[in-house]
């Protein structure tokens, strides 16, 4: 029987740094200081990359139409830090294969020579390291639309599980010292006398409230960072300019896209259209928001805009409205910029100085994204004053072709050791990188620990309770949507929650109580999270245009 880590007290607890925020911003700084020496303390209100970064549209990319507005730098940025990752995290960050589909005989808001200089640089400062086999007349055949395109092709990344990419910063994060604690509320920032000085944290395990203290803060909350900032009682001006960005997820259909589709849609917005978890993720919009970032949801003029976009492209694949499996939205987290077309307001990262507020030491993160987490992370340490330098460039990336190679070798011996299909191997390894085989021994020992989460999947029991064990896992939740996203995949249903339930909650010894009680809030937060369509759902509202 495996029973959860204990959550020792932290009242009265000193730390150098107080990181308030799980998500791939905040843990990538938690990972950074940690690492340059510092005692770090990271808080997060709900569980490691379960707001923002959970909802984003998974790709690792340079940005490239950050280039029509001039972002030179942040563009230079992103495609370093987008084949850092490619080379540090090769299995979960993967070359993808990109095409820019444009209808002939669109009237166009950009022109034609426009985007071949903007792809002509892009391709430039990302030094052509890697390139896939794909061709744009390769994918001009799946299309089934019978108009005429025009095709631009180029290479990006995708990140098929960010949670997952924290989970593992997270871990490198502790091994350096740094104490997590998910389930935590920051209920007030402290300051004296002009600096920080720690925070009031409220435990929603055990209820306990607590002051911690700490002469550095940062509030990497992302949308919720001025409500953060606001608990300072400190004069700050309004950071956040919160733009909900929607998604929805299709199934496969025969002939589906293999490669992503980068498109302007009618209304001159960019839609993406990509292959990923074994299905078709549409996305995204751009619509102010200002209410909770936690009650974002997608509008019924938000679904049809997005399938409309797909079927643009497929209209015979015969999916319709009732074949939306889920929808998701998040809220970008972008600077305050009243006026200002979404598209146009800057992706860059700012990292605001309370200083001239009264509270030297506490600095808020505004924007980012999942490409430059670890560059944004690397600066606020500078800000912090510790040396942190530049990671060397180390040339060649692998390409697709080799990762899968390295990928299967791997699998090969997770097999063995773990007494697994192949196929089950080859997705724990694919998952977890080097942690496949301490999952893989446990297995190995264990019958129980080789079962599968659900019948329909490859990924085993004992994946979840390394998540619980080793990745601050404490829900059901935890473990099914964030540390091994089964639940994000094509067959998952509520029967499947049941099985991976009950057999987790054996190995944890929960009886049928706590095991009802866990699928019930599991059920929850997956409906609140995901959206699964409904089919009762109004199929129109009255009329209010997605923000162009």
């Amino acid at each position: 029987m495996v029973s959860r880590p204990e959550r020792a007290s932290l009242a009265g607890r000193h730390f150098d740094l107080l990181v308030i925020g799980g998500g791939i911003n905040g843990v990538a700084i938690a990972r950074e200081c940690a690492r340059a020496g510092k005692s770090v303390l990271l808080v997060e209100q709900h569980d490691f990359a379960s707001g923002t970064t959970s909802r984003s549209t998974r790709i690792i990319h340079g940005g490239l139409r950050y280039l029509e507005h001039g972002e030179i730098g942040l563009v230079r940025e992103s495609l370093r830090e987008r084949d850092r990752l490619l080379r540090g995290s090769p299995h979960l960050v993967r070359p993808l294969h990109f095409l820019l589909a444009i209808p002939e005989g669109q009237k166009l808001t950009r022109s034609a020579s426009a985007i071949r200089v903007g792809l002509w640089l892009y391709h430039r400062w990302a030094g052509r390291s890697w390139r896939t086999k794909r061709s744009a007349c390769d994918f001009e055949r799946q299309l089934d639309s019978g108009k005429a395109w025009s095709f631009y092709d180029y290479e990006d990344a995708q990140c098929e599980f960010p949670e997952r990419l924290v989970a593992e910063w997270l871990m490198e994060a502790v091994e350096a010292g740094c104490t997590p604690r998910n389930y935590t509320h920051v209920l007030e920032v402290r300051h004296s006398n002009g600096h920080a000085t720690g925070a009031r944290l409220r435990d929603l395990m055990s209820a306990e409230e607590y002051l911690v203290f700490a002469p550095q803060i940062v509030n990497a909350t992302g949308p919720w960072a001025d409500s953060v900032a606001g608990s300072a009682a400190l004069d700050t001006p309004r950071m956040i300019g919160g733009v909900k960005g929607s998604h929805i997820v299709l199934p496969r259909f025969p002939n589906a896209p293999v490669s992503a589709i980068f498109t302007e849609a009618p209304d001159g917005r960019m839609i993406f259209i990509i292959p990923w978890n074994e299905q078709i993720l549409v996305g995204t919009t751009e619509v102010e928001e200002s209410g909770d970032p936690a009650g974002a949801r997608p509008s019924v003029q938000e679904i049809d805009y997005l399938l409309a976009g797909f079927l643009r492209f497929f209209p015979q694949s015969g999916l319709t409205r009732d074949d939306i499996r889920y929808s998701f939205s998040g809220v970008r987290p972008l600077p305050w910029s009243p006026g200002k077309p979404a598209a146009a307001v800057t992706r860059r990262h700012i990292i605001h100085d309370h200083a001239p507020e009264g509270a030297a030491g506490l600095y808020s993160i505004i924007g980012g994204k999942l490409t430059t987490a670890a560059s944004l992370a690397r600066e606020t340490a500078r800000k912090l004053g510790l040396h942190v330098p530049e990671p060397e460039n180390v040339p060649g990336i692998a390409s697709a072709d080799e990762i899968e190679s390295t990928c299967r070798q791997w699998a090969q011996l997770v097999a063995g050791k773990a007494h697994i299909t192949e196929p089950s191997a080859r997705a724990i390894a694919r998952m977890h990188g080097r942690q496949a085989m301490a999952i893989a021994a446990a297995a190995g020992h264990d019958a129980t620990l080789r079962a599968p989460l659900c019948s329909h999947s490859r990924h085993i029991v004992a994946e979840a309770i390394h998540a619980v064990l080793h990745e601050c896992a404490v829900t059901l939740g935890d473990v099914l949507l964030r540390r091994v996203p089964v639940a994000l995949g094509p067959c998952w249903s509520e029967s499947c929650s049941h099985e991976a339930a009950e057999k987790l909650g054996r190995v944890m010894g929960w009886g049928t109580l706590e095991t009802g009680r866990e699928i019930e809030r599991f059920e929850e937060e997956r409906r609140k999270f995901l959206h699964p369509f409904s089919h009762s759902a109004p199929t129109s509202l009255p009329e209010q245009p997605v923000e162009p």
